[in-house]
């Protein structure tokens, strides 16, 4: 049997196969195959085809069945991966979170296990494609092709495919009916720049993705500018005087930065409520507590996390939710209440940025000693540089203060040495001296299996409550003891020093330890985590020893902590430079936004990713609705963005103060 134009047979051959690896992604990922996304898809999968298939014209025959399963097994290892990434981690790799590899090979078999057996169903086009070709061999098909002539038919085929199924990529991102209108980034402006890697995969593929990524890295311009239409200022000027920010509007040429200037002026203003100044000259201690879910309440097994929650302010539906390089970049969002980017490590790569409204320098601007400590090393997140120029007076790693850890296997600190150490620190102000101190905590981050502290309070739960337990869950719970006692250890020596009634301690968990599927998870949870995102709930708690007991239900994330602080220490800030607002004001916003643009509130759960909503009440949006809750959500993450890549609340600092 003859085959008589190669380069048509090895088109079908690779656009078949790139094709199915694709709607096998979708179909693990729970991703709708009968969409219009498909159709787009399909037609990158023969471009790429038509491209590779050309050049393989001018390579030996014997050498092109190999070339073409070469091609499929990295397509296919790549999009194995990306459904492991987003199920291990919550989130799909980028290289631009290459600093972090790692971290992810430092729990490579962790990893591995976490995957669903149905993951490799991804790998069926390739095995059936080496399996077809073994069938050629063994019946001797030959692939010929006419000398001279047919390189020019070839040729002319490769434009007028290309042409054609170009053109029809290029409508697909333009025409109005082949884009969600509740979708939060229109797709010609994520084909431009893939910043939402959750809905750029869905709308393009993994293939397709890959290639903008790559471009993205190395070709993409991060100071491009972008159009927008420039908002009515709308402050009213009896609350606020924005004479010098409107100044600084009209002389500004830069077209980003004025873009910037007129979203935050126009920005929220909360202004003073019943809670302004309720802590106003106490000590604070803020404590992000590593790899913490809702299974850290447990009065029995954690005692003296339970006394904070149950005295302080406990907000029950708050979130973490994870993006790229989570604990740095959500300890970030911390401190500056913006939206880290969410395919970037953005702590690392904008470590140099200033942000005079941090929470460090609203603090130092009132005469506090600030300081941060984390009881590990700089291996993952360069904290002594973005630490100190975030405002902290003074860094202290695991080295400076000097406690043991084992780098090798990747044994963690213990959070009791660490807060022995703090303690020693803040022992060092008078009780006249009001300080500020961020502790990030460690020893409850993965990995789960055997371990000094995993095994250390091991025997507490071999009882018969935790008999259905999974061991590493067990180890993950041991590890929390550890983080208990050291804030017990925390509490007894700042009551020693005659601090304590003096100190509030702000708490909240970085991300749920995603080392644990939410199968294992749930036996320790008091609710199911089936629904997306769900996992991401941790606790929120705010402990000051004259405060009365309250729960809120308030849907709240990371961004509203500085703003809320800034509030009940009635600091000198302005709340329009918050991506997050105070929760104690009346125009707080309900609403928890994840990484890829999803949002979740009191009446429903909307998911980005494949544009539905999903309601918990009878009360139901109207499109309309939809849309612009979308559009708020879209702004905030997109002007957080902008902010910190353009180190804009330094330029605005450094503007008004002229």
């Amino acid at each position: 049997m003859k085959i008589k134009n190669k380069f048509i047979y090895n088109i079908t051959i690779l656009s078949i196969s790139i094709f199915l690896i694709e709607m096998l992604f979708k179909i693990v990922n729970n991703k709708n195959i009968f969409d219009l996304s498909s159709l787009r898809i399909l037609a990158s999968s023969v471009i790429i085809s038509l491209i590779i298939s050309y050049i393989e014209l001018f390579i030996k025959d014997k050498l092109v069945p190999k070339i073409n399963i070469l091609v499929i097994f990295v397509i296919s290892i790549y999009s194995m991966l990306q459904a492991g990434f987003n199920n291990f981690l919550g989130v799909y790799i980028s290289l631009n979170v290459r600093s972090q590899a790692g971290a992810v090979l430092g729990y490579i078999f962790d990893f591995f296990k976490s995957f669903y057996w149905y993951y490799y169903l991804i790998l069926a086009p390739f095995i059936l494609l080496i399996v077809y070709y073994e069938l050629i061999n063994k019946k001797k098909i030959k692939l010929t092709i006419a000398k001279d002539s047919n390189k020019t038919i070839n040729t002319f085929a490769l434009i007028s495919f290309l042409l054609v199924f170009g053109f029809f990529y290029h409508i697909s991102l333009n025409l109005e009916v082949f884009q969600n209108k509740l979708q939060t980034i229109e797709n010609k402006e994520l084909f431009k720049d893939p910043t939402n890697p959750s809905i750029a995969i869905k709308e393009f593929g993994t293939t397709v993705y890959a290639f903008l990524d790559i471009k993205n890295v190395f070709i993409n311009d991060p100071n491009k500018e972008e159009v927008i239409n420039k908002p009515t200022y709308n402050q009213d000027e009896n609350i606020v005087d924005d004479t010098k920010w409107l100044e600084l509007i009209d002389q500004e040429d830069d077209l980003v930065l004025n873009n910037l200037n007129n979203y935050f002026i126009n920005n929220t203003y909360t202004g003073e409520n019943s809670y302004t100044g309720l802590f106003e000259d106490k000590n604070l201690i803020v404590i992000m507590m590593e790899s913490v879910n809702d299974i850290f309440i447990n009065e029995e097994m954690y005692p003296n996390f339970y006394k904070l929650l149950s005295e302080g302010y406990y907000f029950k539906n708050h979130y973490s939710p994870r993006n790229s390089c989570a604990t740095g970049n959500n300890e970030l969002s911390g401190m500056i209440g913006l939206y880290s980017i969410y395919n970037k490590c953005t702590a690392n790569a904008y470590s140099s940025n200033l942000y005079p409204e941090s929470i460090f320098n609203l603090f130092n601007d009132k005469g506090y000693k600030t300081t941060s400590m984390h009881n590990y090393t700089e291996k993952y997140y360069e904290r002594r540089e973005f630490h100190t120029n975030t405002g902290s007076r003074r860094y202290y790693d695991v080295d400076d203060l000097k406690l043991e850890y084992n780098t090798k296997d990747e044994e963690w600190s213990s959070d009791e040495d660490f807060m022995k150490e703090v303690v020693k620190i803040l022992n060092k102000y008078s009780k006249d001296e009001r300080f500020m101190t961020w502790l990030t905590t460690v020893t409850s981050h993965q990995p789960y299996g055997s371990s000094r502290y995993g095994d250390k309070y091991l025997y507490l739960f071999e009882n018969k409550k935790y008999d259905n337990y999974h061991i590493k869950l067990k180890r993950y719970m041991s590890k929390l003891k550890v983080l208990d006692e050291g804030l017990g250890v925390l509490l007894e020596g700042l009551e020693k020093q005659g601090k304590l009634e003096d100190t509030v301690i702000v708490l909240y968990g970085d991300h749920y330890p995603y080392g644990l599927s939410n199968k294992i998870l749930e036996k320790a949870l008091p609710y199911s985590i089936d629904e997306k995102y769900e996992n991401e709930r941790v606790p929120f708690v705010i402990w000051s020893n004259d405060i009365e007991a309250t729960t809120f239900k308030n849907y709240t994330s990371y961004v509203n902590i500085l703003p809320t602080i800034a509030n009940l220490f009635n600091l000198d800030t302005d709340s329009r430079y918050y991506a997050g607002t105070d929760l104690f004001s009346n125009k707080a916003d309900n609403l928890v936004i994840y990484a890829d643009g999803s949002w979740k509130n009191e009446y429903a759960f909307y998911d980005a990713s494949n544009s539905k909503i999903t309601y918990y009440t009878n009360k139901e949006y109207t499109i309309e609705e939809i849309i612009s809750i979308n559009e708020k959500v879209s702004n905030k993450i997109k002007y957080s963005n902008l902010a910190i890549q353009h180190d804009y609340f330094n330029y605005l600092y450094e503007n008004l103060k002229k």
